[in-house]
């Protein structure tokens, strides 16, 4: 352990290297608990549709949405969300599923609703880019 300053100081790139690698590491370890909605995997979400009934909201734009889908997902722009989420609620007390492209957009967008109050609230890890990845299905109609 003595030689570890010696170490630093001699290769700092490979230290510089090895604490970026290190906290992106952590970082995807537990990224999804600080932003606080919780990000689901594609048999996650599979599992909590077919046995708790949760909804999919696609909030691509309507255009990516027609070209291919998750069943029964509702499109949603982001601009609508506040107030179609309101809607939802009253017909589903269970879950909502955020999916975009790639999963960047869905996580914001929930985020800003869970700090709004809302509860239940996850999203599609890598979105619909991962859902294909993972072999699972799109369709085309609404």
């Amino acid at each position: 352990m003595e030689k570890f300053p010696e170490f630093v100081l001699n290769h700092p790139y490979l230290f510089s290297l090895f604490f970026v690698i290190l906290t992106l590491l952590i970082w995807n370890i537990f990224g999804d608990m600080v932003g606080g909605a919780k990000i689901l995997t594609s048999s996650q979400v599979t599992h909590l549709i077919n046995r708790e009934g949760a909804e999919i909201v696609d909030i691509r734009s309507p255009r990516e949405f027609e070209n291919g889908h998750i069943v029964n997902a509702k499109n949603i722009s982001r601009e609508q969300l506040p107030g179609e989420i309101k809607k939802l609620r009253k017909n589903n007390k269970k879950g909502i599923i955020f999916c975009c492209e790639n999963g960047n957009i869905s996580v914001k967008e929930a985020q800003k609703l869970i700090k709004q109050g809302e509860e239940m609230i996850f999203c599609l890890k890598g979105g619909i880019a991962s859902w294909q990845h993972s072999s699972l299905p799109l369709t085309k109609k609404n």
